[in-house]
């Protein structure tokens, strides 16, 4: 399976645009982002939990990045709610459930193989960092070998020129609306850019993205995942 799996190529996905689609584990629907491979897949997702659904005992063979849009995400080592950012690496295994339901982005098979640190990050109560533009201010969830993810936070009515990572620069829209030469983004918009460009971002209500940088090399063949991905 493919879907938008052309990562030379900009794309953005608005809500309402795709279906969400089952899962084979009843309760639990996805709603497929990009994707290559089958089940075992190299893939970013949302992924919605009706309450009381869970997912069995699984091991993340090419580790799994999660952030909690809404609900109480639970497994066997503790409770992520809204705002969670979490990095289980390669290898980490684990039974996942929502004894209430809830909705995660996720991104599969996207590890560099050296990177084993597993990371949980409360968004809800860390500190946020001002940046030298007033108005925008940032939070570093995760960074190793140049690929970073961090959230982004624009305060009302900030306009800011930016030149996007020349390795590619990936946004999920988290809070209010962003805008940009091509487009407005409400909050669920998903934005994947191979960067390298200049671009100006605004909003006039204020945004916060969820932003990953420099994980999309121009040698697909080098992409976290993607041999074993296209093999599945």
């Amino acid at each position: 399976m493919k879907i938008r799996a052309d990562f030379s190529q900009r794309v953005v996905v608005r809500p309402g645009e795709t279906d969400w689609v089952p899962s084979p584990q009843p309760g639990v629907d996805r709603l497929m982002l990009d994707r290559i491979g089958g089940e075992i897949a190299r893939a970013t997702s949302l992924v919605r939990f009706s309450p009381g659904a869970f997912f069995p005992f699984h091991e993340h063979g090419g580790g799994e990045e999660f952030f909690v849009l809404d609900g109480l995400f639970e497994d066997e080592y503790g409770r992520y709610p809204a705002g969670a950012y979490v990095r289980d690496p390669i290898g980490s295994s684990h039974a996942p459930f929502a004894t209430d339901g809830c909705t995660i982005f996720v991104k599969l098979w996207q590890f560099a193989s050296e990177d084993q640190a597993r990371v949980v990050v409360d968004t809800a109560s860390a500190a946020w960092k001002q940046t030298q533009t007033p108005g925008l201010a940032t939070m570093s969830l995760h960074a190793f070998a140049g690929v970073s993810t961090s959230l982004m936070r624009l305060a009302p009515g900030l306009v800011v020129a930016r030149r996007l990572d020349p390795r590619g620069e990936e946004i999920l829209v988290i809070e209010g609306a962003l805008s940009d030469a091509d487009g407005e983004y409400s909050k669920g918009a998903w934005i994947r850019d191979p960067g390298g460009r200049e671009t100006v971002f605004s909003s006039q209500e204020g945004c916060i993205l969820l932003t990953k940088t420099g994980h999309l090399p121009p040698d697909l063949s080098r992409l976290p995942g993607f041999a074993e991905a296209a093999a599945s």
